[in-house]
């Protein structure tokens, strides 16, 4: 008797049905924090903060903290900057509090600063406050997205992964995304993508894929070179990095820009060889890629089966989660159909569609 667990995915609003919960991870960086040090220095500063941050009146405090923000002195600009970060971090209430009292701007004005560190507290205090929703409108209008933006091109490593965990949050709000993807977000995303740490490839992969939910940012992305590290990280199963990879990917199929990019990056055999031997849900986002790029082009089926695909299909369909069954049948029917039969209609299709045929 087949027992199956199966389960829903839902992520930023959006759900995969059927998937493995058989999993030790989330498929996504969650970005819900700065993850640095509390107190870096056992200063008289970092004493009353950690008194405010045990005390339900943390509004004086706040005041004096967004006026040094606007000091002229950078030392007491970066020391209210790192405070105002702690403060939103350890207590949700606090970011509320922290943007009523007028701190965004100035904290916006600190990202766009020469001093790597003061840069780096302003983002990491805008990604704090963006964990709130209330205030995800406000950063956006304040104007942190371009400065944002800059900051993941030539920050610090932490700015760099903290800007792009701040423009996942703002993402959240459907009309910031494509403001964000027309201020430049794309290509340095898809850089921290390519070259970032193990943390940075996963902030970057989670706000590509919130941002390529809107069909000019999936364009975007793929000028910008997306797959190729799309497919690297797919094909590297001790990355952890497959889950998150594939979704991107799955993300992106439905325009064509993007089909002929993931074959000409070898995402073919990757993605066959992720059914042979990943994991269930690994397998099922695996088989929903193939059969997207299929279904158009009787050339990328031929590529398809060549690469050995129908053997691991054919078990997928006996013994995957029931969307992945249903997926692969599918697919195997049209691997199994011969090229004649369906020559004329993929012939018309990529006359308007550019699709090769």
């Amino acid at each position: 008797m087949e027992t199956d667990v199966q389960s829903n995915f839902t992520y930023l609003g959006r759900t995969f049905n059927n998937l493995s919960i058989n999993e030790s991870s989330s498929a996504f960086s969650d970005c819900n924090s700065d993850r640095s040090g509390e107190f870096p220095t056992a200063s008289s500063q970092s004493r009353r903060l950690i008194l405010a941050c045990a005390s339900d009146n943390s509004d004086e405090l706040i005041n004096q903290l967004v006026s040094d923000l606007r000091s002229d002195i950078i030392e007491e600009q970066k020391q209210a900057a790192i405070e105002l970060r702690l403060l939103a971090k350890n207590k949700p209430e606090n970011r509320i509090k922290i943007a009523r009292a007028g701190a965004i701007k100035p904290l916006i004005s600190l990202i766009s600063s020469t001093d790597p560190q003061l840069q780096e507290n302003g983002v990491t205090a805008i990604l704090n406050l963006s964990l709130c929703d209330e205030n995800k409108e406000l950063i956006a209008a304040s104007g942190a997205i371009k400065p944002l933006v800059k900051a993941l091109k030539v920050g610090t490593s932490t700015a760099k992964e903290n800007a792009a965990c701040a423009l996942l949050r703002l993402s959240q709000v459907e009309e910031n995304k494509v403001a964000i993807g027309r201020s430049g977000a794309i290509p340095p995303l898809v850089n921290l993508l390519e070259t970032g740490n193990f943390r940075g490839k996963k902030d970057a992969s989670t706000a590509l894929y919130s941002l390529c939910s809107v069909k000019e940012n999936k364009v975007r992305a793929i000028q910008a070179g997306v797959m190729k590290p799309l497919v690297e990280l797919m094909a590297d199963f001790s990355s952890n990095m497959v889950d998150k990879s594939a979704f991107v990917v799955s993300e992106l199929i439905s325009v064509s820009e993007a089909r002929p990019a993931l074959v000409d990056e070898g995402g073919i055999p990757v993605l066959v060889e992720i059914i042979e031997v990943g994991t269930q849900r690994q397998k099922e986002i695996a088989v929903a890629i193939l059969l997207q790029l299929c279904e158009e082009s009787v050339v990328y089926r031929t590529m398809v089966a060549r690469e050995g695909a129908i053997p691991p299909l054919v078990a997928l369909s006996q013994s995957g989660t029931s969307r992945a069954k249903r997926k692969a049948e599918k697919l195997i029917d049209l691997l199994r159909q011969p090229r004649s039969v369906n020559a004329a209609a993929t012939t018309a299709v990529a006359r308007t569609s550019g699709v090769p045929v």
